[in-house]
Formats: structure tokens, C-alpha cells, sequence
């Protein structure tokens, strides 16, 4: 059986490893928005290394990989979906024009090895939990965290899908949705995957997991404080003059009846 430490290690080079050839790849694309799909990926990547290096596993852990890879597919097969056949994403276009000539380089820092460590330290309830590898039944807690995981789901689901629905009709360009689950919270699927890790964490501290809290909270900080609201909302208004209005009476994280 491997160690907690030496797992950690394995995990962190495998994430490292794919995150340069991903690097590498947007080099030759000129497109350093193809990290965004690998993403949900990358943390299914990570579960199911650890999960073998610790074979056989109780059901807990078993269960915390099948949550993270439904999770993880579903975030990457959509965001494939949804940049297939566009142009470089205007978050990484800004950065490039920025940068100039040597963006190339300066993204493998900023972009790539950035969010490979952001992933690999956000996965470490699942990672710790999978070393720990407690046999003990599924209790209350693992029943928490579900439900959690189940409602984070159905939030980022649902919201992914209306705003593709949405998007698709021409006339809907400079509009603002406001219907649905986007009625209730103007990031509905940030709150969705606000959910899910707090949700996972929970199963995982279930199975010895306890110290890695700050994982989920660096994921909350970031969908709430950092690359999630306050960066999409810096340009929207430009962009749809009706959004104004819709921040003046809906939540911007918490769903909540409109004001």
C-alpha cells in the first residue's frame, strides 16, 4: 500500500504532466482556452489514480470517484460542446493582447501550471479520503453530502442547459435570461458547483478527510470572489445593458426569490 505523501506526489506530477502537453497543444492551436474543457476532467484524472493506487477500496471511496468523474465528464463533455468550432475565449484573448508576444510562455505559468495546482489542492478531500481508505459504514454524513451533490447538480445542470437553449436563438444577443433557475441566482451554476464540493468534501471528512476544509473554500472564494462572479460580471454590462436591471433584483450566488 502507498503512502499518503507519496500519493499526493504521483497525482500532483500526473496533473502537472497533462497540463504542460495541454500547454503545449494551445501553443500550436493558438488557443489557450482549450484548459477550460480538461478542467472537470483533470479531477476525475486525479480520483481514479489514487483510487488504484489504493485498490482494493471501501465504499466510500468508491463512491467519492463515481461522484467526482458524473461531476467532472459532464463539465468537460459540455464546455467541449459548447467551444467546439468558436474562437479563443475573450478572457484568454484579453490576457494574449496583454502580453503580446510572449503570451506563449507566460500562459503555461498563469493559465496551465495555475489551475493544475488549483485542481490538484481542491481534489484533496477526495485524495485523503481515498489514502485513508476507512471501511466503515455510510452514515448520516455521506447522506449529507449527497444530497448536497445531488442539489449542486441539478443547479448546474439545469442552468448550463437553459443558457445554451437560450443562446442558441439570434435573438436573444443582447438579452439577459432571466427565467428558469437563472431567475432565482444570476450564477446559477457556480452556486451548482459551490454545492457539489461542499457536498463531496463532506463524504470525504466522513472518511477521515476533515483537515483538507480549505479546499473547498478556495473553490467557494474562487467561483464567489475571484474567476467566477466578479470576473464575468466585469464586462456584462457592456455587453447587455438589460443586466443592470436584472442585478438590481436577483442574487447574485444564493438562489433567492427575486427581489
Amino acid at each position: 500500500m502507498f503512502t499518503t505523501g507519496f500519493t499526493l506526489a504521483v497525482t500532483f506530477a500526473i496533473i502537472l504532466i497533462a497540463m504542460f502537453l495541454l500547454w503545449i497543444l494551445s501553443v500550436v492551436r493558438h488557443n489557450a482556452a482549450i484548459v477550460d474543457p480538461f478542467w472537470g476532467a483533470g479531477f476525475a484524472l486525479v480520483a481514479w489514480a489514487a483510487f488504484l493506487m489504493h485498490w482494493p477500496s471501501a465504499p466510500r471511496t468508491t463512491l467519492l470517484c463515481v461522484l467526482t468523474t458524473v461531476w467532472g465528464l459532464r463539465l468537460s463533455l459540455f464546455l467541449l460542446w459548447r467551444n467546439w468550432g468558436t474562437t479563443e475565449d475573450r478572457r484568454y484573448a484579453a490576457m494574449r493582447s496583454h502580453h503580446g508576444a510572449n503570451f506563449w510562455w507566460i500562459s503555461l505559468f498563469t493559465v496551465f501550471l495555475l489551475q493544475a495546482f488549483l485542481l490538484w489542492f481542491i481534489s484533496l478531500p477526495v485524495q485523503i479520503a481515498i489514502c485513508s481508505n476507512r471501511a466503515s459504514p455510510l452514515g448520516v454524513l455521506d447522506a449529507l453530502g449527497l444530497c448536497f451533490w445531488i442539489v449542486g447538480m441539478f443547479f448546474e445542470t439545469t442552468a448550463d442547459w437553459q443558457l445554451a437553449r437560450f443562446k442558441r436563438d439570434p435573438q436573444n444577443a443582447s438579452k439577459v435570461l432571466d427565467r428558469g433557475v437563472w431567475r432565482y441566482s444570476r450564477h446559477p451554476n457556480y452556486f451548482g458547483d459551490f454545492c457539489v464540493w461542499w457536498g463531496i468534501y463532506l463524504i470525504a471528512a466522513a472518511g477521515g478527510a476533515w483537515s483538507t476544509l480549505l479546499s473547498p473554500l478556495v473553490m467557494s472564494i474562487l467561483l464567489m470572489k475571484v474567476s467566477g462572479v466578479p470576473l464575468l460580471e466585469s464586462t456584462v454590462v457592456d455587453r447587455r445593458p438589460e443586466y443592470a436591471d436584472y442585478q438590481s433584483r436577483t442574487n447574485a450566488f444564493f438562489p433567492g426569490p427575486p427581489k
